[in-house]
């Protein structure tokens, strides 16, 4: 049995639950954003939930990469502010067959490379001894490839004349918690040259780093510069760069297994249509798609709005929906950028009516299956999709209790 730490803590039986459950009327919600715990436009967990209060956003969802470390801090400040929180986690897993078709899935610069969500997971958290083994190894393998790119940065910027190197450790305890990210050592060199240089010459310092000498952001645009410093110096290509070992990845029927293990709902993360219409080979035919996520037994999506034209967007939610699937929708924030958590489709257009519906209906499920998991009953399964209903109704009053609750 799962006791969510307090979350669920002087509930009501189902039956009263639903008895007296407040009118079904879909309220604001946010089911994707990373955190500190791994990397986050957030300087603080509790400065997200200060924007979900302000924006009216009464459902957030952990989502960070890897970690659940976060999922304690999570809780409490969850309870405090009076946002029902959703336990969630991501992982990149590789199709070798698509891999080698030069397939991309939803990763749209190198095939075969696989986000994948886990949604409504157990807190405090279950798994036995195989399935922190494998979270540690994989944590494991990250923090040394991002070390390794530490030390490429280190000697790229000798090289350059620059003196200036960055301590890895010194860089996980300022600037990150135990997973370091690429996204990390970009933040923490622009900070280190404007420590050193001042923000007049950060600009000249940051074009003799940079290798084609460009610097396209203005320097006091600390999320441009971040962004900039990623794609020339860490990605593939720059100096500093390092592909992930084959060890960095689980396969996906690896990492459904881990999330089942710990008591999640398996999720597609949907890239869909970029600035340009163009979809990856994995996405563009949505007949196939559905095929090969219900051949994994996948019934659960996840987009990111902004990145997706509203009509294009509003097509493909109606397909999967029809198809039974969850939908749930949120914001990542894993960019240095500070937007809203409120979520909208590409160029800030809000979401109708009926897509704000699907979001709710998709985050009710998962919440009515954290608050059976706690009760320790098996939540959303496959032999209960046919009870989709219920759950809807069951996770808007599990919501709306919780949100109206004395703090």
């Amino acid at each position: 049995m799962t006791d969510y730490s307090g979350v669920f803590s002087g509930f009501p039986e189902i039956a009263e639950l639903l008895s007296s459950a407040r009118a079904f009327r879909p309220l604001r919600v946010n089911a994707h954003i990373h955190t500190p715990y791994s990397f986050s436009a957030f300087e603080s967990v509790e400065e997200a939930f200060l924007q979900a209060v302000e924006e009216n956003v009464s459902v957030l969802g952990i989502n960070d990469f890897i970690v659940r470390d976060g999922f304690g801090e999570f809780s409490n400040l969850a309870m405090r502010h009076r946002v029902f929180p959703l336990y969630n986690i991501e992982f990149m897993a590789l199709l070798k067959r698509e891999q080698g078709l030069g397939m991309r899935v939803n990763d749209p610069n190198n095939p075969g490379r696989t986000y994948f969500c886990g949604k409504g997971l157990d807190f405090p958290e279950s798994g036995g001894d195989e399935v922190h083994g494998l979270l540690d190894r994989v944590k494991g393998e990250s923090n040394r490839q991002t070390n390794e790119m530490c030390a490429r940065l280190n000697a790229w910027l000798a090289d350059r004349n620059i003196d200036l190197a960055l301590d890895f450790d010194e860089v996980k305890v300022e600037f990150a918690r135990d997973l370091v990210r690429e996204r990390h050592l970009a933040k923490a060199l622009r900070m280190a040259v404007i420590r050193k240089y001042g923000i007049g010459m950060a600009g000249e310092v940051l074009r003799r780093i940079i290798p084609d000498g460009v610097l396209s952001a203005q320097p006091t645009d600390a999320s441009a510069v971040d962004n900039e410093l990623r794609a020339k110096l860490f990605k593939s290509g720059g100096p500093a760069y390092v592909a992930e070992d084959d060890r960095a990845f689980l396969r996906l029927d690896q990492v459904i297994a881990l999330i089942a293990d710990m008591g999640g709902i398996p999720c597609y993360p949907v890239l869909l249509d970029d600035a340009r219409g163009n979809f990856t080979e994995f996405e563009r035919d949505f007949d196939a798609l559905h095929q090969s996520l219900t051949s994994y037994g996948i019934r659960a999506v996840e987009l990111i709005p902004g990145r997706n034209d509203a009509a294009q967007l509003a097509d493909f939610v109606r397909f999967f929906r029809s198809k039974g699937f969850v939908i749930t929708f949120g914001t990542e924030h894993n960019t240095p950028d500070k937007l809203p958590l409120t979520v909208s489709c590409r160029g800030g257009i809000i979401l109708t009516d009926e897509l704000q519906r699907i979001a709710y209906e998709g985050a009710s499920i998962v919440a009515a299956h954290q608050y059976l998991r706690s009760m320790g009953r098996a939540g959303y399964t496959a032999k209960e999709r046919d009870e989709e209903q219920y759950f809807i109704e069951l996770g808007n009053a599990v919501i709306g209790h919780f949100i109206s609750m004395e703090s």
